[in-house]
């Protein structure tokens, strides 16, 4: 029980903080901002859970392939560089809006394309559709499924999802899923709710230095365990 409750804190904590601020977090508020918030945060956060699972499942794996040594090893390692690299963004973080600022570059290019083939009046009745269509119907929406495709390219090969990885290699990966449902949970309802404007008041440079600390921790931790054992 103690190995599934240390698994799912240091899970929510790295998730938490790994994933306000991301490019993904900005993503879910500003089509909160144009799209049903329903749809896109059942889009944004099916993408989360399914990438926490297949993530933890890898890592699960991952000791069954090399020993469990080694993958101690590595895990202590990404622990290390991942807080390194935080902190180095965090220092040299030049413009806090740089990354919404990207991310809603990206999104605005879409709409404006949506938008000349679709009159105003019309997508608002479209909307309201959509909305009382039965809930099953809903997940093949292409409201939903610009939500889950975004989310969850966006996170491929992210920091977030190798840490998850090495932490169910490390740790309980039950508590693990579990702690990184949570988060993903708590940061994309956080990011549909507050829109851009949440989003736009969040320091990036806090958040990285905040996740710095934290896998740095998490890095000296992993390694003390390995010396006392």
């Amino acid at each position: 029980m103690s190995s599934v409750l240390q698994g799912l804190t240091k899970s929510l904590a790295m998730t938490v903080l790994s994933e306000i601020g991301d490019k993904t977090f900005f993503a879910a508020a500003i089509l909160a901002m144009r799209h049903p918030r329903r749809l896109v945060l059942f889009g944004c956060l099916s993408s989360l859970i399914v990438m926490t699972v297949l993530s933890a499942l890898v890592g699960w794996a991952a000791p069954n392939l090399i020993s469990r040594k080694w993958t101690h090893h590595i895990t202590t390692l990404l622990f290390f560089g991942f807080g390194l690299w935080s902190l180095w963004d965090g220092f040299t973080e030049e413009g806090e809006a740089e990354e919404l600022a990207e991310v809603e570059a990206k999104l605005g290019a879409d709409w404006k394309a949506d938008t000349e083939t679709t009159k105003k009046n019309n997508k608002e009745d479209d909307d309201l559709k959509k909305l009382k269509r039965p809930f099953l119907s809903q997940f093949f929406s292409p409201i939903f499924l610009k939500a889950f495709s975004i989310t969850f390219f966006g996170e491929w090969g992210d920091k977030s999802q190798i840490a998850t990885i090495g932490l169910a290699a490390d740790e309980n990966p039950f508590g693990v899923v579990l702690g990184g449902i949570i988060g993903q949970a708590l940061c994309t309802t956080a990011a549909v709710l507050g829109g851009k404007s949440l989003a736009s008041q969040i320091s990036e440079k806090i958040v990285a230095l905040s996740g710095g600390v934290l896998f740095v921790v998490f890095g000296i931790q992993s390694f003390l365990s390995t010396v006392d054992s």
